[in-house]
């Protein structure tokens, strides 16, 4: 079974910049209606993937990923896709052991910047930087499929 462990932070300062490698935009979509999973299109750059994921809170979620092509990406994202679409820029900065994900949101969600790590267990321990702030890992109103319903220039 797949399954992913992440700790999801708001980040407190501009400073991750320094270390960040060249950012990755990324537009995603989201399917059906999410009670039990959410299923995501993700086109950034020149690939693209579909993801399920269980909608459970949590750090921890049963998680299963897919390549697609980018062309049927973009005709899901387009025509079967929940609107607003997210739309991101991703970099990565590594820190230690672990390479922190920092997302910059735009369109309906711009404004919103967070920071993730993923773990191999729930208790491992990690390096937390500087530049992160308040955990956010157990707060559904950061979480990307609720961004479409609930984005961030509404709260």
């Amino acid at each position: 079974m797949g399954r992913e462990i992440e700790r999801k932070f708001l980040v407190s300062s501009d400073a991750w910049r320094e270390q960040a490698k060249p950012g990755i935009y990324m537009s995603q979509g989201y399917m059906g209606d999410a009670k039990r999973a959410s299923v995501r299109v993700r086109v950034e750059g020149d690939e693209a993937n579909i993801n399920i994921k269980s909608a459970t809170l949590g750090i921890s979620r049963m998680e299963y990923e897919y390549p697609i092509p980018r062309d049927e990406a973009l005709e899901m994202l387009n025509n079967l896709c929940e609107k607003p679409l997210i739309e991101k820029t991703r970099y990565e900065v590594e820190l230690g052991e672990h390479t922190w994900e920092v997302d910059v949101f735009e369109g309906d969600n711009k404004g919103l910047i967070v920071a993730e790590v993923e773990l191999a267990s729930e208790d491992q321990d990690f390096e937390k930087p500087g530049w992160v702030g308040e955990e956010v890992s157990m707060d559904t109103r950061y979480y990307n499929v609720c961004l479409v319903k609930h984005p961030y220039k509404d709260w």
